[in-house]
């Protein structure tokens, strides 16, 4: 896990290439290097030391023949597996990393060996020979880049505050709409006019810096076996037993639900050695609707874990606020952010990498939404038909968040599911061209998920948050050897629920845990805003202060709410944090 920088152009220089790594120390606190290739063009990296911590795995690593280098942000899960190859082939390793062995099989298959990658990573690999400069980034977007592109420069970069630390900015406004629907900007936008974000599973080959041409990484489409619940436990423990191996202590992120509960069982079977885990636990009051400390005690006791318990009440978030604040690249609007950034705070004396279940319920059908678009499919023309009245039937937020939502199509049916409220009809386009025609209609919305929420969600929250610690995250359900089964499965009952994991939970006598009820990972803000406390007063005058400095940027549906932010405390709570954490990265950031 690490930072990596690019300049090419005119601005490039010695000076403004450090700055993008000092602004992104945290990430690779272990290392750091620049270096010119050639005149007008600077790469920088910020190295955080995950496997093989001898200088000689420091980057930019070189070549033996000094014709090419890299620097690698990641991890290349199957190394061994292209070492053996490489070996073969007569190359000589001098160290036990997978960045040199990434080195070695760019430098011999190029851009056409990136299908055979499985990991997490975004990486520059130079040719010096050619002038050529090949960028990746993964199937999944795991690990983030960002690039600005003018006619005289090209900067790219792992987090947004190295490109902003080379050169001005205009904020982007126009972004609060899709941030106040979908809690994130625009896929592939940032709230930076001009920085963008390097699209998952996209490479390119640069031999200018003003020249850029996309190809896409195929998405693995693994073995002939059919998929079963046997080839899935099978890849899962394979999986499992590959991820939680490091050079540093490994942790969990355990809530004690379905996905982590069942990765640790995995490890803790095959293995007998326990790892230190990391739970949230809410004051006792919320703790019947926030039950993750509770549920993740009882499996400790089951199976041995190095239990740790992170206590959050309002005091601990106000305490924390601030810092935390400092250490967001790119606000997304999920309270999980705050809580993932806690856990590495109190991780990062122990640990360097947690594990956590991120990407299960996307690829799965974890969520609610996506039983709420299943009952929709069930008996469309009925819903269609019947829904406007059905709407103002006094069943609770639920009925009606799901009866007005549905629409004739099954696309826009799904936004109006994943938006916090349904968005408008010219926002919908730049959603509609993300889901996948060719997909059946209910493997097309997880796909959808995979592509978005995922990404600029879980993702860019979980390496946010724990890489602002120098802790890195590894996902192991998004393994590609899983996302290829995951893409061969066409029976939608396999894709809602999680049947195989919760399977699975049953066998290793954790059943308990299979039928526990989905909660969110998130804090009680319902109940404390509906508090008469510091931090709905706090929250309540910064969004009104935020309407009167930068309101006149807003629609009309933000403003409401930034105005009288009281009334949205019972049925747009999420929506009211959300706000209050951009108000605040945006003063000290915009």
């Amino acid at each position: 896990m690490c930072g990596i920088h690019l300049i090419w152009g005119k601005k490039a220089s010695k000076k403004s290439i450090q700055a993008l790594v000092d602004a992104t120390h945290h990430r690779g606190p272990d290392q750091s290097a620049i270096y010119s290739p050639w005149n007008g063009l600077w790469i920088g990296v910020n190295r955080l030391k995950i496997l093989h911590h001898g200088p000689d795995a420091d980057q930019p690593f070189w070549a033996p023949d000094g014709n090419s280098l890299l620097i690698l942000n990641g991890e290349i899960y199957n190394f061994q597996e292209l070492r053996r190859l490489l070996t073969k082939m007569g190359i000589e390793f001098i160290t036990q990393s997978d960045t040199e062995v990434l080195l070695h099989y760019l430098k011999i298959f190029g851009q056409k060996g990136l299908q055979k990658l499985n990991g997490m990573f975004s990486f520059i690999y130079i040719d010096l020979i050619s002038k050529s400069v090949l960028v990746a980034r993964d199937r999944n977007g795991e690990k983030p880049l960002y690039y600005a592109q003018s006619p005289d420069n090209l900067v790219i970069s792992s987090e947004l505050r190295g490109i902003t630390a080379f050169q001005a900015h205009v904020p982007d406004w126009d972004q609060v709409d899709h941030y106040f629907y979908f809690r994130a900007p625009a896929p592939g936008k940032t709230f930076h006019r001009g920085i963008s974000a390097w699209k998952p599973g996209r490479y390119s080959t640069l031999f200018r810096h003003d020249t850029f041409r996309w190809d896409t990484l195929p998405v693995p489409q693994g073995d002939n076996e059919p998929p079963s619940q046997t080839s899935f436990a099978k890849l899962l423990e394979k999986t499992v037993l590959n991820q939680f191996h490091a050079d540093v202590p490994v942790g969990l992120l355990l809530s004690g639900g379905a996905d982590s509960s069942l990765l640790y069982s995995l490890w803790y079977r095959k293995t007998g050695t326990s790892l230190p885990a990391f739970t949230i636990q809410v004051e006792k009051k919320y703790r019947s609707k926030y039950a993750d400390g509770d549920q993740a005690i009882r499996f400790s006791k089951q199976i041995p874990t190095d239990h740790h318990l992170i206590d959050i009440d309002q005091n601990a978030f106000l305490e924390n606020w601030e810092e935390y604040i400092r250490s967001v690249d790119l606000p997304i609007g999920d309270s999980a952010g705050f809580l993932t950034w806690m856990i590495g705070k109190k991780a990062k004396s122990e640990v360097k990498v947690l594990i956590s279940g991120a990407g299960s319920d996307e690829l799965w059908g974890g969520y609610q939404r996506h039983a709420a678009f299943d009952k929709y499919l069930q008996l469309q023309r009925f819903w269609c038909k019947w829904a406007d009245y059905l709407k103002k039937l006094p069943f609770g937020k639920n009925w009606k968040k799901f009866t007005s939502g549905i629409q004739l199509d099954p696309n826009t049916t799904f936004l109006n599911f994943s938006a916090l409220q349904n968005p408008p009809t010219e926002m919908i386009g730049d959603y509609e061209r993300i889901f996948n025609p060719k997909l059946p209609v209910y493997k097309r919305m997880l796909d959808f998920d995979r592509q978005v929420y995922l990404v600029q969600d879980v993702l860019k929250v979980h390496d946010n948050a724990l890489m602002a610690h120098g802790i890195e995250g590894r996902s192991p359900y998004l393994d590609s050897s899983l996302l290829g089964l995951w893409q061969r499965v066409e029976d939608p009952a396999l894709l809602l629920g999680k049947p195989w994991i919760k399977n699975l939970l049953r066998e290793n006598e954790l059943g308990w845990v299979a039928d526990r009820k989905k909660f969110g990972f998130g804090l009680p803000l319902q109940e404390w805003l509906s508090e008469s406390g510091e931090l709905s007063k706090r929250v309540f005058a910064t969004l009104k202060e935020f309407d009167k400095t930068q309101g006149e940027n807003f629609s009309n549906p933000v403003r409401q709410i930034l105005r009288n932010p009281e009334s949205g405390v019972k049925t747009q709570f999420l929506t009211l944090y959300n706000l209050f954490l951009l108000a605040k990265w945006s003063k000290l950031r915009l």
